[in-house]
């Protein structure tokens, strides 16, 4: 099924194209790209492609990109080798995630750029279609407010550092492309200001910001929020904090943990109403141990317990999440009662935009990467395409 000699034509299924639905539809890929697409009655030159028969029920819709993911299957960004980054973007596509941003933590300088220089050189190289892509890496940490550290471990935030900051995006071969950090910590304004002339997104996240100090990150150029609800100033009806600000200021793409343990169902429902499908960024925020069982597990040098879908410190602090990201797409519709093409929407056509690289992925469009992901009948992943080349197929993966 990894045609190296012929293209690949997916045929006879729904494809989710530029904000329509084609039905009996076919896709055709060559080169790692889409080159056609459309119904099937109009197809030609079917020869020149290996041809994959999906059910006429399943859905095609483009991959899914989580631009906040610490680790899985038992790797992680800190690990700082390539194999940990490989078993990454091995794991993901079986959750429809086709790219991703390699996430890092708050810990001691050194971890912190051995980690940037493993995803720098890691990048340097073309990766290999048939896994999920990193697009560079998201630094969370260590540049947040200790009273909101959550999971962040406190001995190693410090305050946002221009020049120690220029320091890591120069060995980390300039693939940094988000930083979380608090903005009103001293030169947090002045990073933001830096982040925006260097097209970097800067995000607000661990923050114990006011309505004000949030106002004024937006006109240094922040324009996202971390994890939306979690680790940040809450709504109070005389100061809306960070979470009030992040609900009414459109130029803020927020990012939703939607695994109902980080965000009751009932305010991703108004993060929902309130941002509606263009305001809103699926992520997973996941470690080592998604794609794993119960157990004991390192984030950051802490240790993490995981039972029963939820990963927490010995606090009870939660450390991120195990969530996989198509099942945040189904949690959504679940939650709020949106169409799949909303979800798609908040996994897909969002980041890329945020990220710049919706020239590219995204949308399931002619000249775009081909990375695809197919549904079934129950919005479960059946069938994942990194660039062109089959990277999950559920029936071989069942034990």
């Amino acid at each position: 099924m990894n045609a190296t000699f012929k293209g690949i034509l997916l045929k006879g299924i729904q494809v989710y194209s530029e904000g329509k639905w084609i039905e009996n539809g076919y896709i055709k890929i060559k080169d790692q790209k889409i080159v056609e697409l459309g119904r099937v009655e109009t197809l030609s030159e079917q020869e020149k492609f290996e041809v994959i028969d999906v059910p006429p029920q399943y859905k095609a819709v483009p991959g899914f990109i989580d631009v906040h993911i610490h680790g899985a299957n038992g790797a992680d960004t800190m690990d700082a080798t390539a194999e940990a980054l490989t078993i990454m973007a091995h794991a993901l596509p079986a959750e429809g995630t086709t790219s991703f941003l390699a996430t890092t933590i708050t810990q001691e300088e050194k971890a912190i750029e051995k980690a940037l220089v493993n995803a720098g050189k890691y990048m340097k190289d073309p990766q290999e279609p048939g896994k999920s892509e990193i697009l560079g890496v998201h630094l969370e940490g260590p540049f947040v407010n200790p009273i909101k550290a959550g999971a962040q471990p406190l001995p190693y935030i410090i305050e946002p550092n221009l020049e120690l900051f220029k320091k890591w995006e120069q060995i980390s071969n300039h693939t940094i492309k988000l930083v979380t950090l608090a903005p009103e910590q001293s030169g947090g304004l002045e990073m933001i200001r830096y982040l925006k002339e260097k097209g970097i997104i800067a995000s607000i996240g661990h923050t114990d910001a006011t309505y004000e100090e949030v106002l004024n990150a937006i006109d240094a150029g922040a324009n996202h929020i971390t994890h939306l609800f979690n680790q940040m100033r809450g709504l109070h009806q005389r100061e809306p904090g960070v979470a009030g600000a992040a609900l009414l200021k459109d130029e803020l793409k927020a990012e939703l943990i939607v695994d109902g343990i980080h965000v009751h169902p009932e305010m991703v429902k108004l993060a929902y109403k309130q941002k509606g499908k263009k305001g809103i960024i699926l992520i997973t925020d996941s470690m080592r141990a998604k794609c794993l069982k119960n157990g004991h597990y390192d984030l950051g040098g802490q240790d993490v317990t995981v039972e029963n879908g939820k990963a927490v410190l010995s606090d009870g602090t939660l450390a991120g999440s195990i969530l996989k990201l198509g099942k945040g797409v189904k949690n959504i519709i679940a939650f709020t009662g949106c169409g799949l093409e909303d979800a798609v929407e908040m996994a897909a056509v969002n980041p890329a935009k945020q990220l710049n690289v919706f020239n590219r992925k995204g949308s399931l469009s002619e000249g775009k990467d081909a990375d695809i992901v197919i549904l079934d009948e129950n919005l479960d992943v059946y069938m994942t395409l990194c660039r062109g080349k089959v990277a999950f197929l559920k029936e071989e993966n069942v034990k």
